[in-house]
């Protein structure tokens, strides 16, 4: 008993308050999540409910929410949801050589890079080759133009919608 007694009276207040600012801002950083993403986190269900409140609220009943939540992360592994929280923000390896893919197809296609298109073919036999096409004219016609690149995105949105298919 005598330990948990001297162990409890070192702890400074300072550090006691560096601690509760700490959880107050890992709530404020699960508060803007999607209900998707927080169910890939740890947390209890009162704890979940407090966060979901808090998309309601502005100014100060948001920063009392914020607080609340912070009272709540007490009883909660707060490591493990930091862990979760990065797992989520940090793009997986898989996701970013599949986006560096599809932009190597899409300026493929613009620069008339020879056999992309009959590449994309063989590995989309879904592909509409009328649409493909025209997204293709319309983007190096904007780049001749020095337009926005509006048909450049629509051409890498339909790629990206090929390899989610895929």
């Amino acid at each position: 008993m005598t330990d948990e007694l001297e162990e409890k009276v070192c702890i400074s207040k300072t550090r006691v308050k560096k601690e509760m600012q700490a959880l107050r801002d890992l709530g404020k950083a699960l508060v803007p999540l999607t209900p998707a993403q927080l169910d890939k986190i740890p947390i209890s269900a009162p704890l979940l409910d407090a966060i979901l409140d808090a998309k309601r609220f502005k100014n100060k009943a948001l920063k009392r929410q914020i607080q609340y939540i912070g009272v709540l992360l007490r009883e909660e592994d707060a490591d493990a949801i930091r862990d979760a929280l990065t797992q989520l923000h940090k793009p997986h390896k898989h996701d970013v050589k599949a986006f560096h893919e599809i932009e190597k197809w899409r300026d493929g296609l613009i620069t008339g890079e020879e056999g992309m298109l009959d590449k994309l073919f063989a590995r989309f036999p879904h592909l509409d080759r009328q649409h493909i096409n025209q997204l293709i004219r319309n983007t190096r016609k904007e780049r001749e133009l020095n337009k926005p690149p509006k048909a450049a995105r629509a051409l890498f949105r339909y790629l990206r919608e090929l390899a989610q298919e895929e």
